[in-house]
């Protein structure tokens, strides 16, 4: 064992290491004094030191035990299965661009060369008023919510029949969808379509972009927090897809009608561990400056001959690093082993000290998670983490996966990708997984779970296509 980590495991345990010579040094007194000499002692000690002695100790108890936090689980979580019918391969998707007056030839190139870039597969779907030819003349109301009735529905009847639980014991519902806000509300609709109780408790957050799933996680957690034990939580987490496709000339805001594909989720919380399968260890939300769009900070360049030239501005990594910094901040004392912790502190000290000359130390998280998903938002954005946390490729492996699969399905991509950890069977129990969110704001949010019984089988959206899984992903996919 190298001198590094003998130093880790003395830091990381370092109460055992200074609690075991203690005791050993008292019981090794006490045994010296033997039991005459002892009891003289006892008989001997005012009534106010026995007392302290034995109330201290319970006092401090007793306000822990009332102070900390009640515990929030994970029963389950259901994805939505999209289906063949649905799906868009490169080819179809241009076409049917061609088909938008508005889209010239040089907006058409500038898709290619996203699509080429983006890391997506031919299997990612649009929902079917996207499939009509010109697609902006069906992307109706009507339309919106049929692709909320198939996709949404489609989740929580799959998260009912995995659990057993029954529409009248949900207690609390919580929604996101960001761009589609209809009346009535998506809780509403929810509510009606499966007969829920009058007395429930709902929300529905809008426009907090693709961060706003684990926000909605750390509502639910903040609600059960209040409630009686046994309290379930519903929590939805989507997109609407069908009236957002842009038929503008701005090729900056061409993007999203690139990247963005249907997609859904459905999680039952609770605060009883009855059946549940994770523990939700923390929840972290951090805001770094508004920002009109994310997707403005795309910017395109085109040569002599015609051909465009696809970047990431700088301000865009800057914006993401920085809201990445608050959150590996605020989250890091909650969840790093304290050899790490002293690294970061003694590297916070030493760039103040020397105004800065001194590289700042990122903590190594692979010693607090074996798992990560961090959000498909797009190719670059799991490129710069992965660099930014010096993770390997498998441990990004699911990000990737997951954007070649199903594409970005916004606020829902992270259950797609723990989805596919556990159906490659690589979750265990006592396994620790970091969620990490990007989002419009620009936000980044994050949640630690760890664990509590896998998944026994690989049912879910990867259960007709694990087993192709992984794929290789070139930079450039040519056809």
């Amino acid at each position: 064992m190298s001198l590094k980590a003998v130093c880790r495991r003395v830091v990381d345990n370092f109460l055992a290491v200074v609690t075991v010579p203690l005791a050993a040094a008292a019981l090794f007194a006490a045994a010296r004094l033997g039991p005459e000499e002892l009891a003289v002692r006892l008989r001997d000690a005012r009534p106010v030191h026995l007392f302290l002695a034995a109330f201290l100790p319970a006092a401090a108890a007793t306000v822990y035990l009332l102070l900390r936090p009640r515990a929030v689980y994970l029963v389950d979580y259901a994805c939505f299965r999209t289906g063949s019918n649905c799906r868009v391969p490169f080819s179809t998707f241009l076409e049917h661009a061609k088909q938008v007056p508005t889209l010239n030839e040089r907006s058409i190139r500038f898709m290619t060369k996203l699509l080429e870039r983006s890391g997506l597969g031919e299997e990612t779907c649009l929902p079917p008023a996207h499939h009509y030819i010109p697609t902006y003349k069906y992307c109706t109301l009507d339309a919106a919510r049929g692709e909320v009735d198939m996709v949404v529905f489609g989740a929580i009847d799959d998260l009912f029949a995995k659990t057993g639980v029954s529409p009248a014991d949900i207690d609390i519902v919580v929604v996101n969808c960001s761009l589609f806000c209809p009346t009535p509300s998506f809780v509403d609709m929810i509510i009606n379509r499966y007969g829920m109780r009058p007395d429930i408790r709902n929300v529905h957050l809008a426009g907090m972009g693709c961060s706003a799933g684990l926000v909605s996680v750390g509502l639910a957690r903040n609600l059960l927090q209040v409630a009686p034990k046994g309290t379930r939580a519903l929590v939805v987490s989507t997109e609407t897809i069908t009236p957002n496709y842009y038929v503008g000339s701005e090729r900056a805001m061409l993007l999203p009608n690139c990247l963005f594909r249907i997609g859904g989720a459905a999680a039952l919380l609770s605060n009883s561990p009855d059946k549940a399968r994770f523990r939700l260890r923390h929840v972290v939300r951090t805001l770094t400056g508004a920002q009109d769009s994310a997707y403005t900070c795309v910017f395109q360049e085109e040569d002599e001959r015609g051909n465009v030239g696809i970047n990431l501005s700088k301000d865009l990594m800057t914006i993401a690093g920085n809201a990445l910094k608050a959150n590996i901040t605020a989250i890091g004392p909650l969840v790093l082993p304290a050899s790490e912790q002293l690294l970061f502190a003694l590297s916070f000290i030493a760039r103040k000290v020397l105004s800065g000359r001194f590289r700042p130390y990122i903590p190594d998280f692979r010693t607090a998670f074996e798992h990560f998903c961090i959000h498909a938002g797009g190719r670059a954005v799991i490129d710069e983490l992965q660099r930014s946390l010096g993770l390997s490729d498998e441990q990004v492996e699911a990000s990737r996966m997951a954007l070649h699969r199903f594409g970005n399905t916004s606020s829902s991509s992270l259950w797609y990708e723990l989805a596919y950890i556990e159906a490659k069977g690589r979750m265990r129990k006592g396994d620790r997984v970091w969620m990490i969110g990007f989002g419009s704001g620009f936000k980044c949010n994050s949640a630690a779970w760890e664990c509590i019984e896998p998944a026994a089988s690989a049912e879910g959206p990867w259960a007709t296509s694990i087993h192709r899984y992984p794929v290789d992903i070139p930079d450039v996919l040519k056809h």
